[in-house]
């Protein structure tokens, strides 16, 4: 396995009329995939699709677009799937800002009863932050000591990006560090030490250069690896090598 895309959604529409091809094409590109819940019903498909591929994990949790969906059963039943050998983390989770789909309250309270859970597990986390840094910074903060994960697709300048790795957390790039405008983003990857760096496609969205435009595949990340690559100025076996057992430790992968 040459590559891991630490963060797709494998089980989203737009992969429903061929699925089974795009992951066969993973298998062919020796590219591993992490994919990620983020309501109940994406988390249960996820375990299944995982259940069904060597090559293919899972993650469970509610995206704080969903926070409003996180009741006591669902949270139950959340735990109930983290047991499984598939899942490797507990995500996606966070809070967003920017497009504001659930209550702002809603969204922390449901971002610290699934750390709690993730505590309980023993599992890693997937942290979603969009215009919410303040806010999950606190959060983070009062249980840093008690866990381990990544910051999924990370945006941010140098000054972020070690306030996050001074948690303890990985940065999780993926096809934005391909767009020549992203200059702090690519500024800040420059200078991340590359064993807290995984990467990512995010798909179907935020498909890289050169496919900017198209449906985002896990093949695709590639490309990331690529312009990391160029960025620090190493050879991109190096990246792939180094961000594989990144993600291999972190998660746990088998």
């Amino acid at each position: 396995m040459d590559l891991i895309d630490s963060h797709a959604h494998l089980h989203d529409r737009a992969f429903d009329k061929d699925r089974p091809m795009v992951v066969a094409q993973c298998a062919l590109a020796k590219v591993g995939t992490i994919t990620v819940g983020s309501d109940i019903r994406s988390s249960r498909a996820a375990v299944a699709l995982a259940s069904k591929h060597r090559a293919v994990w899972a993650t469970v949790g509610v995206h704080p677009h969903n926070a409003t969906t996180l009741s006591d059963r669902a949270l139950q039943e959340f735990e109930a799937l983290a047991g499984s050998e598939h899942v490797v983390a507990i995500g996606e989770i966070g809070l967003d800002y920017y497009r504001d789909l659930s209550p702002r309250d809603v969204q922390r309270e449901a971002f610290r009863k699934q750390l709690a859970l993730a505590a309980r597990t023993d599992l890693p986390v997937v942290i979603h932050n969009r215009e919410s840094t303040e806010d999950v910074l606190r959060i983070l903060r009062r249980h840093a000591s008690t866990h381990r994960g990544v910051i999924h697709s990370f945006l941010g300048g140098i000054e972020l990006a070690e306030t996050f790795l001074d948690l303890g957390f990985h940065l999780g790039i993926g096809g934005p560090v391909t767009f020549p405008k992203n200059r702090a983003l690519r500024d800040a990857v420059r200078r991340i030490p590359l064993d807290r760096l995984l990467v990512e496609t995010d798909c179907p969205y935020l498909t890289p250069v050169p496919y900017r435009g198209r449906r985002n595949e896990p093949a695709y990340v590639k490309y990331v690896a690529e312009e990391i690559a160029v960025l620090q100025g190493r050879d991109v076996t190096q990246i792939a090598g180094v961000t594989t057992r990144n993600a291999v430790s972190l998660f746990g992968l088998g």
